[in-house]
């Protein structure tokens, strides 16, 4: 079983924001955030309430930083 939890999205954005993201442009519902010394990383989820399952937040902590204690 993952250690990652399904945990909603604006959740998530706001948990990004505080360990160093920042939004560098909006365009509709897909954020794109940066953070120096790593590569801009685009959030595409359309509804602050969608849930953002495991597997995919396994796959955004590898292109950001994320880890479950963050959560």
């Amino acid at each position: 079983m993952s250690e990652w939890k399904s945990t909603k999205s604006k959740k998530v954005l706001s948990v990004l924001k505080k360990i160093g993201w920042s939004v560098k442009r909006q365009r509709g519902s897909h954020i794109t955030l940066e953070r120096e010394g790593w590569a801009d990383v685009v959030f595409a989820f359309h509804a602050a309430g969608d849930e953002i399952g495991g597997r995919m937040l396994a796959r955004m902590a590898k292109n950001t930083g994320l880890t479950p204690e963050d959560l």
